[in-house]
């Protein structure tokens, strides 16, 4: 008996510490399987969602958590997560979204209907998650006020209306486009323009609403990657309240294939929004000259600008302001876009010849539309570009962005690059050489604001000199003694050293390599002759909104610049 129990004393231990080992293999491995597997499904989910997104006519975008409270327009309940479409509205938990997509209609970019009448179209009501404070069009009475799907919106009007007042005629009414009517391009036009050019007729005036007075359809252009990254933000909210044909991402389409849309539009009448930097406004004036050159002048279009980059100093000028960060609602802007004044903006020409007996390369040639400058401000935007260049993900925001300016800025005080730059250039303006005072840097202005927001020809305002103009065929030049200084005349503690005005200006690099600018753009350039002349005008759009007290005392400048545009156009 004893050797028996002695022999199962170990055997048991052994079983025990088996069982030990099992069970915490399974603890470990249980998880890892759960999580693998949850991973997996989530992996294979995407992939149906993704598939749904690519096939469907919706505009769907995934969201983690809806801004607001929402339903789900299929099966009516509260959902915090889900899809979204950017074109009508729609949001749908993600249950529900193979089933929307074949329930409900989308934003019809043009109408199918061969027996429709030709000049109008029912309203389009999509029902549920109307927006806060919109009232009733019968009742008057606030609508989504009850914590359920209820009530309807019209996606082309914006009109809604309650449950209980929604009626069988207002489902066939005629849509009127509510407000924005005259910037919408309506479906029913691109369709019977589509038919006329199948028949090769060209008697679009005929067209409502072609013929109609007001009408000034505006094509938004907007830039994702500018700026703190609102464009995305933007592209959705001008989808809900325009015609989603006249919304572009210009990170998928360059601006010459989209403003090809305003051939099909009356000469002359279209609006061009551009939400972007300068760098993105002169990359649109540019597709705009190749329209002049293929003969579609009759179809230029005005150019306001919504500004997303960093500087944004020709926004400035043209009354758009400095940057725009979500405070102004997307209505606003349509309405600042209706009621903007036109005017004209100086283009010019920069042709940088490189210096050499042998040189063979042909000259570079850049356009302007804000300003030129070699010195202390180029330097600073060569060192920021370069930063940015290796560590893009850093510069997403226009705080940050400025930091690093004034970072540059401070370093280029104390080490002082590009002193004795008068020793190393000579200037000539309109032919005439300027004896040059001791300089690091030389700025050729266009327009009226330099640097992020300062009025860099006035200066302090203390002297009678000019105000700069964008429309008069001149150039502003003047210097500046070094980033310290550049720093000064920003806060109004000094002037610039003001070197003249000219419709040309060259000038020549003699010895060493310094860095170069245009419009923000910077490179370094070794020995050169630097040659700036008139180019074209381009037609741009003014807002006279809130002025600051440098806006002030340009106001009878811009009115007489909107008066010279009158007459010329």
């Amino acid at each position: 008996m004893e050797g028996t129990e002695g022999r199962s004393g170990p055997a048991s231990s052994v079983i025990a510490d088996w069982s030990l080992a099992f069970w915490t293999l399974c603890a470990v491995i249980l998880p890892v399987l759960i999580t693998l597997w949850c991973s997996f499904q989530r992996s294979r989910r995407q992939v149906l969602i993704r598939d749904i997104f690519r096939k469907s006519k919706h505009d769907w975008h995934y969201t983690d958590l809806f801004g607001q409270p929402s339903y789900c327009c299929v099966c009516a309940q509260h959902v915090l997560q889900g899809a979204f479409c950017n074109c009508c509205g729609l949001r749908i938990c993600e249950r529900c979204l193979k089933k929307a997509d074949q329930l409900f209609l989308c934003k019809e970019i043009m109408m199918r209907g061969e027996g429709g009448a030709p000049s109008s179209m029912p309203h389009h009501w999509i029902r549920g998650n109307v927006p806060l404070c919109s009232c009733c069009v019968v009742c008057k009475q606030q609508c989504g006020t009850q914590p359920k799907l209820c009530d309807y919106r019209c996606v082309w009007c914006q009109e809604t209306v309650h449950d209980e007042c929604m009626m069988d005629c207002l489902k066939t009414e005629e849509c009127t486009f509510g407000e924005f009517r005259d910037l919408i391009i309506p479906p029913y036009y691109l369709s019977t323009i589509n038919q006329m050019r199948k028949e090769k007729r060209t008697s679009y005036e005929k067209v409502v609403p072609y013929c109609s007075k007001h009408w000034m359809p505006v094509i938004i252009l907007a830039n994702t990657r500018s700026g703190n990254n609102m464009g995305e933000t933007l592209l959705g909210e001008f989808k809900i309240l325009l015609n989603p044909v006249q919304v572009f991402d210009l990170s998928k389409i360059t601006p010459g294939k989209a403003l090809q849309l305003c051939s099909l539009l009356p000469p002359n009448a279209a609006r061009v929004l551009v939400c972007g930097g300068d760098g993105t406004v002169g990359w649109v004036l540019d597709a705009i000259d190749e329209m002049k050159i293929k003969g579609q002048e009759h179809h230029i279009p005005q150019v306001a600008i919504l500004p997303l980059g960093t500087g944004n100093d020709l926004s400035n000028t043209l009354g758009w302001g400095a940057g725009y960060a979500g405070e102004v609602p997307v209505e606003q802007i349509l309405r600042n876009v209706m009621e903007a004044d036109g005017v004209r903006l100086d283009r010019w020409k920069v042709q940088v010849t490189n210096k050499g007996y042998y040189n063979l390369r042909k000259p570079k040639v850049f356009t302007m539309n804000n300003y030129f400058s070699v010195g202390p401000d180029a330097l600073m935007a060569l060192n920021f570009h370069a930063h940015r260049e290796k560590t893009p993900s850093l510069f997403s925001s226009r705080i940050i962005n400025k930091a690093v300016y004034f970072f540059y800025g401070t370093k280029d005080c104390l080490v002082q690059e590009c002193k004795d730059l008068n020793k190393k250039v000579e200037l000539e303006l309109d032919g005439e050489r300027i004896e040059l005072p001791n300089l690091e840097g030389i700025i050729v202005l266009n327009i009226g604001y330099w640097g992020g927001g300062c009025r860099l020809w006035e200066g302090m305002g203390d002297e009678p000199y000019p105000l700069a103009r964008h429309d008069d065929g001149l150039l502003e030049v003047v210097g500046v003694h070094g980033s310290f200084h550049c720093a000064q005349i920003q806060v109004k503690l000094a002037n610039p050293v003001r070197l003249g005005q000219a419709h040309t200006v060259r000038l020549i690099l003699k010895s060493s390599k310094m860095p170069m600018q245009v419009d923000g753009e910077p490179w370094a350039q070794g020995p050169c002759t630097v040659t700036i002349t008139h180019k074209t005008r381009a037609l741009m759009l003014y807002h006279s909104g809130e002025q600051t007290d440098d806006d002030a005392s340009s106001t009878s400048e811009q009115d007489h610049v909107r008066e010279q545009t009158d007459e010329d156009l």
